[in-house]
């Protein structure tokens, strides 16, 4: 997985992790190590996907069925951001009831996400497991600090975990038909009208969910960063943040939401503005032609012998600055206050007296770990969310669906908020046939290249400083990159 090269003259060694592992889709790490730390790195996203191309000349209902299977792990957010692109096009509004179903399909698959990135993907950057697979290969020195009884006990949540993660993909497919790739969920609505006995089903497999996370994945996350206080020091980055908002609260489609819009800039706080987001490729697989865009302008066109470029990842920038999106976007914008559980965990495992988010602070926040705390905060609000007001919300029997025609010409955008990010569809429509389309997902606003300015994306930048103390293992930069959820 990792492979050292010979230090130049400097005193520098580059080294590449490649593949990045226990993480959806295929990346590169490639950085230049000096005096024990990350002083420049790359990251390349080797597939091409194509799916812009993909959806042309096609009905633009298709879209939300194709554009599902970009992603393994985030099909629903990526069906909930076509159908809101085609929502728009089609001018159509949203039943309650259609908002509320859609917030129930959603919501369990953020609750499945936030679980299965810990306990799947990352928690083996600091629990030893046994020695087979999946929890190995690993590295030579891992870095592995829980005593053997926390240990023992953190295996055993993985494996619990596993089965959460199944009642929550079935609380999504209650309402959307099937999981992975939900069918229930189109435009103007959802096909499945909710009845008195799968509520009912629902909200007994939810039960369970959110039991685990407020008694087990939040409190573990907390006792893990006590053993591992140094990683709320590493991975910060640029320290700058956006989010489109997410999960509509009512009716009327404006900023009332459960997690809110806004951008986080330099130190100061500012309206989203849509206008303001473009896509760069100086340093991407694609035609200079496709660069400085709006999604409402963008193209896509391959050049994979481009001359500089090392990614097929385009640059997304917000304002011309490089962004960071997801759970810790998501919390330092909307400010919540912090759960009971974490708020005692911080005052006896930290010393620390915090009552919203922010209390943080910006160094600790933004970190590695500080991420594996948002997402977890993060699951137990949306939890509530469900508990508290869409199971309430949703009116048995009643309609979903509002019948729509697709236009003859028109344009439509969509805006969500993935579990593990910002995400965006744009959707242009001509003689009724998708004409442009155009995807910024989560992971391109992190994982992205320089752009034309010559920035870092914000994960290169987040490693920027990484300790690296064995070439042979360079556990930390493999920890800062999943801790993105890429």
């Amino acid at each position: 997985m990792s492979k050292s090269k010979a230090p130049a003259k400097d005193g520098k060694l580059k080294i590449a992790i490649d593949p990045v592992s226990r993480i959806e889709g295929h990346l590169k790490a490639e950085v230049t190590v000096k005096d024990g730390k990350v002083v420049d790195a790359w990251l390349t996203g080797g597939m091409y996907r194509g799916f812009e191309n993909i959806l042309v000349g096609r009905d633009p209902r298709d879209a939300a069925q194709l554009t599902q299977r970009l992603c393994g792990v985030c099909p629903t957010a990526h069906s909930t951001a076509s159908c809101l692109a085609l929502d728009d096009a089609c001018d159509v509004k949203l039943t309650s009831n259609g908002r509320v179903t859609r917030n129930l399909i959603f919501g369990a698959n953020y609750l499945q996400s936030h679980i299965l990135h810990f306990y799947h993907l990352a928690a083996l950057d600091f629990v030893r497991g046994p020695g087979k697979a999946p929890f190995v290969p690993r590295f030579d020195h891992p870095d592995l600090r829980l005593d053997e009884k926390t240990n023992a006990v953190a295996v055993d949540q993985y494996i619990k975990a596993l089965e959460v993660r199944r009642v929550c993909h079935e609380m999504v497919a209650l309402f959307g038909g099937k999981m992975p790739h939900i069918s229930g969920q189109v435009v103007g609505g959802t096909t499945e009208i909710p009845t008195k006995e799968k509520l009912a089903e629902y909200a007994s497999r939810f039960k369970d969910v959110r039991k685990f996370i407020a008694e087990t994945y939040l409190p573990t996350v907390y006792l893990i960063g006590s053993v591992y206080k140094d990683l709320f020091s590493i991975g910060g980055g640029y320290k700058n943040c956006m989010s489109y908002g997410v999960f509509p609260m009512d009716d009327k489609g404006g900023d009332n939401v459960l997690l809110k819009s806004g951008v986080y800039i330099d130190g100061k706080d500012s309206k989203f503005d849509p206008a303001l987001i473009k896509e760069y490729v100086k340093y991407s697989w694609f035609k200079d032609s496709c660069s400085d865009l709006h999604p409402s302008e963008g193209k896509t066109v391959p050049d994979i012998h481009k001359e500089g470029a090392y990614s097929f990842v385009k640059a997304s920038r917000y304002n011309k600055k490089p962004v960071e999106v997801g759970p810790l976007a998501r919390m330092w914008i909307h400010n919540p206050e912090l759960s009971d559980i974490g708020k005692k965990q911080l005052k006896d495992l930290f010393g620390i007296k915090a009552v919203k988010f922010r209390d943080l602070g910006e160094d600790m926040a933004f970190s590695l770990m500080g991420r594996h705390v948002a997402r977890a905060e993060e699951a137990l609000i949306v939890a509530d969310a469900i508990n508290d007001t869409w199971l309430k919300d949703v009116k048995p029997g009643e309609e979903t669906f509002v019948e729509s025609k697709i236009p003859a010409t028109g344009e439509g955008i969509g805006f969500t908020e993935a579990p593990r990010g910002s995400l965006l569809h744009y959707v242009n429509i001509q003689d009724s046939k998708v004409a442009n389309y155009q995807l910024m997902p989560a992971t391109l606003w992190n994982t992205n290249p320089r752009d034309d300015m010559g920035q870092r994306g914000p994960v290169e930048e987040a490693l920027i400083g990484c300790p690296v103390p064995d070439t042979g293992s360079p556990v930390d930069i493999s920890r800062i990159i999943r801790s993105f959820d890429p």
